[in-house]
């Protein structure tokens, strides 16, 4: 399971392009838009909102694992 999880790890921070995850509009106006700087703070912004559901989901996701191994180990002995 570690060994797994590293994996996809890395292979995550290989590929940073697939991370730039925006709406199409949002895109449009501002590659049409000479302040580049804009543009990077929305497409921060939307990096930043995409991410927490995934990271409370794997949090809940890890408790549960965790809590369900603890209640293995303490049947077992």
């Amino acid at each position: 399971m570690k060994i797994r999880f590293l994996f996809i790890f890395f292979f995550l921070l290989l590929f940073p392009e697939l991370a730039e995850a925006q709406c199409s509009m949002c895109r449009a106006v501002l590659e049409s838009d000479t302040d580049t700087s804009a543009a990077e703070g929305i497409n921060n912004g939307i990096l930043y909102l995409m991410a927490f559901p995934y990271l409370l989901v794997g949090g809940l996701g890890y408790f549960i694992y965790r809590s369900r191994k603890k209640a293995k180990k303490s049947g077992e002995v």
